[in-house]
């Protein structure tokens, strides 16, 4: 889910800025600069996902990315209400704007902490290979329906297909919230008890672990041992 969540994010329709101001009204060459300006900013984004993932947990950065993009997903679903105009486009192209730099600040990057440090251990390749199996599925099917969200001919809903995308970014955030655990400052045998002990995903920074004190480590306790019953 961690991975399927970088497209029910919504950045399948964000990230397609350029037909998608062109659709708006834009003309290709101006398309084609904003989106020259949409790639540099995804960059920049990633460069401060670096320094922020040594401050801010994982689960921080999902949910309070997985928030701002569904709010602009929605601000963009009401732009796209009234004919279209170049105020309107140029307003839409800012939040995408916005709305790829929260993406490359959060869910986009910090996925990839979450693949390799979620895992058990000894089923982590198995599990990386299901989890990308997956996104590649998930993708296949966003490419099916975003198509025709801006396709003229098609369902050409210009900016209210964002009230398409709304609904899976605020699913996306629901399940983060509950079933997303924070991983950062755990170690591998300490997610391990945590996973083993049932604790719930929002309890992961406030439960202490002992991975030497897992009922699965036959370790014979003695007397003043903090494991010892």
């Amino acid at each position: 889910m961690a991975w399927i969540l970088q497209i029910t994010c919504g950045i399948w329709f964000g990230g397609n800025v350029i037909y998608f101001l062109e659709q708006a009204g834009f003309d290709p060459a101006q398309s084609f600069n904003f989106g020259l300006g949409h790639n540099a900013i995804g960059l920049f984004g990633t460069l401060c996902a670096w320094w922020a993932m040594q401050y801010v947990g994982r689960r921080t950065l999902y949910l309070w990315g997985l928030a701002v993009m569904t709010l602009i997903l929605a601000l963009i679903g009401f732009l796209g209400i009234p004919e279209p105009s170049l105020a309107l486009a140029y307003t839409s192209g800012a939040l995408l704007m916005v709305f790829t730099f929260t993406y490359d600040v959060t869910v986009g990057p910090v996925c990839y902490c979450l693949v390799a440090e979620m895992p058990s251990t000894r089923l982590r390749i198995k599990t990386v290979a299901l989890a990308r199996n997956c996104y590649n599925v998930a993708s296949i099917v966003a490419n099916f329906l975003n198509n025709p969200i801006l396709n003229p001919t098609a369902w050409n809903m210009r900016g209210k297909g964002g009230f398409v995308w709304v609904g899976f970014a605020f699913l996306s955030y629901v399940w983060a919230y509950f079933r997303l655990p924070e991983p950062k400052g755990l170690s591998a045998g300490e997610m391990d008890v945590l996973f083993e002990q049932g604790v719930s995903a929002r309890k992961f920074r406030t439960v202490r672990a002992d991975e030497f004190c897992s009922e699965n480590l036959k370790v014979a306790a003695e007397e003043g041992d903090p494991c010892h019953d």
